[in-house]
This record gives C-alpha cells, structure tokens and sequence, in this order.
C-alpha cells in the first residue's frame, strides 16, 4: 500500500484538513519513478534502512533516545523539538553523525507546528519504523505537583494535559501514514511491526493508585494511556501494521524528577541511559500481540 493509499483508508487521514499537504507530498513520493522524496530529501524504501523519529528530544529521555538509536546499524534517526538551534547537545549529535540525523522543529503544544513538521518529515523519508512521544511535564516556575485537591487549579490541569497527553496524539495523528506505509516500503508485519510508543507513568494507573496527589500529572498520563488505546484499536480495526503502546520509564535522573529524588532508593533512581536501553528492548521485540499495552521498563505489564 502506497502511503497515499494508507491515508485514505486510514481513520486518521479524516481527523484534520492539514493533513492535505502531507498527502500532496505523499502523492509526489509515490509518482517518483527513482522513489526519490521531493526536495532532495534521500529514500529509505526497500534499503532495509529503519527510520524512527523522536518526539522531544532536545535532553532528557528523548535526548538519549536519540543517542542510542543513531548509533544502530541501518538506522536514521529524525529527532524533533522546539527550539533546535538552542539544542547544543542535539546538535552536536546531528555533526557527529552526519546524514544520518536529521532535526525537525516541532512543538507538540500547536498542531500547525506538527503539521508542519509531518510535512518536512514525508519529504526526508517515505516511512517510519519508529515513533518516540517522549515528552512530559510535571513541574515548571509556575506549577508543582498538587498535595492536595486545593492545590489543583485550571492551569496546572491544560498545561499537563496538553504536553503530556494531547501532544502525544496529535503527533500520532498526523505521522500515522508514515508508520501504516512501513508495511509496504520496509517488511513491517505482525511479528515486526512499526511502533508508535508513548512515554506515559506508573501514577497513570488508575488501578495502582495508592496514595492520590499529583493530580493534574496522573490524570494527564491516564489520558495518555486512554488516548494510546483507543489508537492502537484503530490499527487492529483496520489491519494496520502498527502497535501503539504505553512504556513507564521509572524514576529516571532527569530534570523533570529532580526536586523529588531525595525520597526514591537509589536503585530505584534510573540513569537516562539504562533506562532508554531497557525501554528500547522493550520496543524490539513488540509485535502486534503488545498492540495497546501498557509495559514498565521491567516488560512487565502495568494495569490500566
């Protein structure tokens, strides 16, 4: 199936008018007689070359998500953010590795921005093997996670649901053909499907919430979860070649746990790269059996 043909037949090709330029690109790449993607992007179809694409990826977990993956064999990495020209470390990664990384600006927080960024995306690759949602926030100047229900104001609420949990689907909506093609131009198939992973916590569980507090942050990552089901549904529906899933990375040496590692065990405190490595095994070996599950960094499976 040409990536046109996945975006018609695709729930997702309906959802949003600005789709319509990623499709005119789509429908240029599919009448390339050399299958050259227009504007002298390089074509990974057929190569056997995967591609993945992480979302937030200027530090932290996307940071070395990105790390990771350029250095595998057969692999391009397109890394997005918002800011790339302040991303020094990212930066240094795309010198290092040169044709091999590409830096997309993207801002999950505006869907003209993804829209923007799925655009230049189809024009450097036909398909995605790999799809990274990895950013989040649970704190910034002017929110800290609520102790208490009095604590809980409007703001705290959009600002998490936006970045944590509307984000990660509105990137997946409009990236959704670029995976679904994956099928046709590099062998995804059941047992090696593209995958779409969502970056979503533990405290997301509603099931294994113990303690309340943190209610903007969990309710935004429950949203995640709910919002990554209802899309992996949608790939078993239409026999899409596509596992969405959720992955807790544990507490992880990042900024955004810093103010609260004093209370965690210290081996319970991840470094980045241990934990991007546990979670990249994870991905690995998902089929379409794990499409619309919900794994810790262990691969043990958390409950909704």
């Amino acid at each position: 199936m040409h990536l046109t043909a996945a975006y018609r037949c695709s729930g997702f090709a309906r959802a949003a008018p600005v789709w319509a330029a990623v499709r005119s690109r789509s429908l240029a790449v599919a009448a390339a007689a050399d299958g050259s993607p227009p504007g002298g992007g390089s074509s990974d179809a057929g190569s056997g070359t995967r591609v993945a694409l992480v979302q937030g990826s200027s530090r932290g977990l996307g940071l070395e998500f990105v790390r990771q993956l350029v250095e595998r064999p057969n692999t391009r990495v397109v890394a997005t953010c918002r800011s790339p020209a302040a991303a020094e470390q990212l930066q240094a990664l795309r010198l290092q590795h040169a044709g091999r990384l590409d830096i997309v600006q993207l801002d999950s927080t505006d869907e003209s921005s993804i829209a923007r960024a799925a655009e230049q995306v189809a024009a450097l690759t036909q398909h995605l093997d790999l799809l990274i949602n990895a950013t989040g926030i649970l704190h910034d100047s002017s929110m800290a996670p609520e102790t208490a229900l009095a604590r809980v104001t409007m703001d705290s609420l959009l600002k998490c649901f936006q970045v944590n949990a509307a984000g990660h689907i509105l990137v997946a909506k409009h990236f959704a053909p670029l995976l679904i093609n994956a099928a046709k131009l590099n062998g995804a198939t059941d047992e090696r499907p593209a995958v779409l992973a969502n970056l979503s916590a533990r405290v997301g569980s509603i099931g294994d919430n113990r303690l309340g507090g943190w209610h903007s942050y969990r309710a935004s990552k429950s949203a995640c979860n709910q919002l990554t089901k209802c899309a992996a549904l949608e790939f078993e529906r239409r026999k899409q070649k596509v596992a969405a899933i959720v992955l807790h990375p544990g507490t992880v040496d990042t900024d955004l746990s810093k103010p609260f590692q004093k209370n965690v065990p210290p081996e319970k405190l991840f470094s980045r790269e241990r934990a991007v490595r546990q979670l990249l095994a994870i991905v690995d070996r998902t089929s379409m059996r794990e499409n619309g599950r919900f794994f810790d960094w262990k691969g043990q499976e958390v409950e909704w």
